[in-house]
Order: structure tokens, then C-alpha cells, then sequence
């Protein structure tokens, strides 16, 4: 018996010396005066807690099982920040928030980019910072970056947002390309009334700038405002298991390098889902670079419906929902060394490689993605001269892109793979391998007729290309362009060629087959050098040294 009891004891005592509570600082907020019932407000006392542990040289401060409604909460130094199973962290209604702080730069990106204190939770300068589950962030009081009114949970867009064409509701199937002479041509265009906040009202979840040593885990967000999470030069980021249903972008990488994006499910079906980006907001070009993406899912679902299970698809808009993997717009800087696997894509647009302000585009690899329910182009590879950057003085570069096991069903009729560089500045060094994509097809020979516009300046999405001339893949302005074992499907006759090639040099397609209904050429060559083919589908093996 006393030995037994000894036994148990020398357990107790185990457990107390592997508790945080003996080896670490332990800051419940409730012990701070938070109430965690949904009607006061809890920030005060969230913030006095991180202080204390701020002072303390750094802690753990938990918020347990609660309701806490909040202004803006902020972040410190050698922090985990940690929201418990059963906690809600909700945004209050606008008027609290931290202001936006100035910024010399703000023309070159819109107001969300520019500023970071207006918003739920946000950090600057610091070091060795966690935010942990398993709780939920829930932006209900956030702007979505449009208005000082949060729009309630699931609402459909407004008419226009951020100079963009309008997202106009339409009925399914008429998907038309209205004109634009409400956007003004040119690189700079901000600051705008449209998407400038007053003071007190916020428009991200959460905000992190010129951080190192960041972790990002285990929790879910609802309604993030028009950054769930924003982070602008944060230097080893890991953001991990985390579920975001939102009602504009999910993440936005910028200027960041060292990050790790893993095991995340993100819903945005009015934006991006994860977005890397390389704006001016640091007052310099600053690539995004050395960033994994992979085990992660994004969708274009109806907002909350991902989270709750439902998976509702009510709302239909010209170009379809979001909900993709993107890198751009934003890009004086570029991006450098990027890793995509092992992703999957439903009911959302689909990649979307863009390069328009000046940087770089380079050394990016794909592989291992699926994707159903296609809004747009599967694929889009975008060189443009839009330069809102002040120090471009041309096109950036876009080369060495390999994109390698990758299968779509059910895209969209309007696009196929999109590879659009600039006459005199073509995308280089394009490999495209083991790739399976099956179209709704039904287009038509008016539309294979079609002269596609280079609108080097235009906002660079599928959707202000209007309907292709071909229903596979158009590239144009290309060298080295590569196809091994590539299939293409219609599931019904389309009377436009499947490959569109023009002013395409030095390049190859092999083991490419075409499966279409249709009689007519499945191809349409202009201004095509030195292209080798073998065992293409309506093509004769050999080199076509000029076309």
C-alpha cells in the first residue's frame, strides 16, 4: 500500500514537472477580468494579459472555453497566444479598432496592403511568436475592405471591389465580359475611396509585419474580412492545420521568405485562398521566396459552408469563385523558389502564376494536384506591364516553371491552360508532364475566330480574356515551352481548336493526345519556330522549323 502510494505520488509529481505551469509562464485571461460571454469586452484584458507576459520574458496565454468579443488585440515577443477547445474569438462591431498607421507608399497598393494595426490581432517587429488552437477566430465586425460595415456571414460580394470588374451575379452559364470605362489605364490607382477605411474600423483577422520565427497552427477562422491573415516580410513562417472559410482572401504571403503552408483547408469563394504576393508596402521591391505549399485544399464553396459541412454552391458569378492558389497580383518584387504539392481544388478557379509589375517570376515547381468543378483556366501563366511598382522600368521575367502530375475535371468552357507573355517578352522554360484535363467543351467556330487583345495593363485574371479561341491551351509569347504525356478531353463536340500556339519558339509536345468529337483542326500554329512533335494528336512527328 505504500508503496502504491509512492507510486501514485512520484506520478503527480512527473506530471507537475512536464506542466507548463512549473517550466513555463501560464496567463489565463479570465484572470485578467475577461468575461468570455460574448457582450463585454474582452480586449482590454486579453491585451493586459499579453503585457504581463510580455513582461514576464515571454508565456503562454490561454484563453479558455468563451465567447470573447474584441477591438484589436496586440501582439509581443517570445508570445503564444493560445485559444482553447470551445473558444471563439469575435470581432467586434467597427469602431474600436487600433487606426492604420501612415504609410509614404500607399499609391502602389490598395489601402488592406498598405496598413496592419487596423485590425483584430496584429504584430510588428517581433520575434518567436505562436498563435494556437484549437479555438475559432470569427471576424464578424470586420470590413471587408469595401466599407466601414461588416457585411453579415455569407452575404454575396458587392458590385465592385479594388478597381476589379465588377463580380456581377448571374444566372448559370452566361458568363459575359462587360466593358470597362470605369477603370482608368495605369500603374497607380490608389489611395481610393472605395477600399479606404476610416479610423476604428478594421478589415483583417490577422496582421503580422516585418516579424521572424512566426507559427501559425491548429485553428480555425469565419468571416476574416478582406485578410483572414495578412503577413508582409516575415522571415520563417510555418502556418499549419488550420481551417479558414472566409469571405475574401484566406492568406496572403507577401515579401516573405522561409514559409511553410501545410495541411490547410481554405474556403474563399469572393478571393483568393492562399495568395502569395510581393507588394511595395515595405517601400521597396521584396521578393516572397523559398515557400512550400502542400497538403492543402481550397474551394469556392458558398462562405461558412465549408466549416459547418454543407458545402453549398448558391451564389454564380461571371468568372466563377475564387478559392484558388495564386501568386500575384501584386509583384514588383516577384517570387523565387516556390513548392506547390499535394493540393486539391474544388468548385474555384485554378492556378494562377502572374507576373505584371516589373519583378521576377522564376524556379517554380507543381506537382501532385487535383482539381473538380473548374471556375476558370486550370492553369495560368501570366507575364503583363501593368508596373504599379516605381521602380520598374519594363516586363519583369517569367521562366522555369515545371508543372507535373496534374489532373481537372469539369472545366469550364470559356478557358483552357493560359500561357500569355508580351510580344518581345516571352515566358520561358515551361514544362508541363503527366497532365489530365477534361473540359465541358460545347464552343463555337465564332469563337475560334476570335482575336485575343494583349491587354498588357489590364488586371491579369482568365476571366478579362474573355472566351478563348481554343478550348485546351492558348500560349502566346512563349520559348521552350515543353508537353509530355498531356491529355485533353471535351465532354461535348467543341468547334474551336484545343491548341492555340502563336509566336511560340523552341519548344516541344510529345505524347499529347486530343480527344474531341469534333472534325475540325485541333490545332492552329502562328508564327511557331522550331517546334518538335511526336506523337500529337492531329500533328505529324518531326520539326516545324517555321509556321
Amino acid at each position: 500500500m505504500t508503496i502504491r502510494s509512492n507510486y501514485s505520488a512520484s506520478l503527480v509529481f512527473l506530471a507537475l514537472l512536464t506542466s507548463n505551469n512549473l517550466f513555463g509562464n501560464v496567463f489565463n485571461v479570465q484572470d485578467f477580468g475577461a468575461k468570455g460571454d460574448g457582450v463585454i469586452l474582452d480586449s482590454p484584458a486579453i491585451n493586459q494579459a499579453i503585457e504581463a507576459a510580455s513582461d514576464a520574458g515571454g508565456g503562454e496565454v490561454i484563453l479558455p472555453a468563451g465567447d470573447y468579443l474584441s477591438y484589436t488585440i496586440r501582439l509581443k515577443s517570445d508570445i503564444i497566444l493560445k485559444l482553447g477547445a470551445g473558444c471563439t474569438l469575435i470581432a467586434a462591431d467597427p469602431s474600436g479598432y487600433d487606426a492604420p498607421e501612415a504609410i509614404e507608399w500607399n499609391e502602389y497598393q490598395d489601402f488592406g496592403h498598405s496598413h496592419f494595426r487596423n485590425s483584430l490581432i496584429w504584430g510588428e517587429n517581433l520575434q518567436n511568436v505562436t498563435i494556437t488552437g484549437p479555438g475559432l477566430i470569427y471576424g464578424r465586425g470586420l470590413s471587408r475592405g469595401n466599407g466601414p460595415i461588416a457585411s453579415p456571414l455569407g452575404s454575396p460580394p458587392p458590385a465592385a471591389i479594388d478597381g476589379l470588374l465588377p463580380d456581377v451575379l448571374v444566372a448559370d452559364g452566361e458568363f459575359e465580359i462587360p466593358s470597362r470605362p470605369d477603370i482608368v489605364p495605369g500603374p497607380f490607382n490608389h489611395p481610393n475611396e472605395r477600399d479606404t477605411l476610416a479610423d476604428g474600423v478594421a478589415n483583417k483577422a490577422i496582421a503580422l509585419k516585418s516579424c521572424r520565427n512566426v507559427t501559425l497552427k491548429d485553428f480555425s477562422m469565419l468571416h476574416g474580412g478582406h485578410f483572414a491573415i495578412i503577413a508582409t516580410e516575415v522571415n520563417n513562417l510555418t502556418i499549419d492545420n488550420l481551417l479558414i472559410d472566409t469571405n475574401r482572401d484566406g492568406m496572403d504571403i507577401d515579401a516573405c521568405s522561409n514559409v511553410k503552408i501545410s495541411n490547410c483547408s481554405v474556403n474563399s469563394p469572393w478571393d483568393d485562398a492562399i495568395c502569395l504576393k510581393s507588394s511595395h508596402a515595405l517601400g521597396e521591391a521584396r521578393l516572397t521566396e523559398n515557400v512550400s505549399i502542400t497538403n492543402c485544399f481550397v474551394s469556392g464553396y458558398d462562405e461558412g459552408t465549408l466549416l459547418d459541412g454543407t458545402r453549398k454552391t448558391t451564389w454564380k458569378t461571371r468568372g466563377g469563385p475564387h478559392g484558388r492558389i495564386k501568386l500575384g497580383t501584386e509583384s514588383g518584387g516577384g517570387f523565387r523558389n516556390i513548392s506547390i504539392s499535394n493540393c486539391v481544388f474544388y468548385h474555384c478557379r485554378g492556378l494562377a502564376l502572374e507576373q505584371v509589375d516589373g519583378g521576377i517570376l522564376e524556379d517554380i515547381v507543381i506537382s501532385n494536384v487535383t482539381m473538380r468543378e473548374v471556375q476558370n483556366a486550370p492553369l495560368f501563366i501570366r507575364l503583363g506591364a501593368r508596373l504599379r511598382n516605381p521602380e520598374a522600368t519594363g516586363p519583369g521575367n517569367v521562366a522555369r516553371i515545371s508543372i507535373n502530375n496534374l489532373t481537372a475535371w469539369d472545366i469550364a468552357p470559356e478557358h483552357g491552360i493560359i500561357i500569355a507573355g508580351l510580344p518581345g517578352h516571352r515566358i520561358k522554360d515551361v514544362s508541363l508532364s503527366n497532365i489530365q484535363l477534361h473540359y465541358q467543351g460545347g464552343g463555337t467556330l465564332e469563337q475560334a475566330a476570335r482575336d485575343v487583345p494583349e491587354m498588357a495593363r489590364d488586371y491579369p485574371d482568365p476571366y478579362n480574356f474573355g472566351t478563348m479561341p481554343s478550348w485546351g491551351m492558348f500560349a502566346r509569347n512563349v520559348e521552350n515551352l515543353s508537353l509530355s504525356s498531356v491529355q485533353f478531353h471535351v465532354e461535348e463536340e467543341d468547334n474551336r481548336p484545343c491548341l492555340f500556339l502563336e509566336d511560340v519558339v523552341d519548344s516541344r509536345i510529345f505524347n499529347t493526345s486530343i480527344f474531341n468529337p469534333s472534325q475540325l483542326p485541333q490545332t492552329k500554329l502562328t508564327a511557331v519556330e522550331n517546334l518538335e512533335t511526336r506523337s500529337v494528336t492531329g500533328l505529324e512527328d518531326g520539326k516545324l522549323n517555321a509556321y
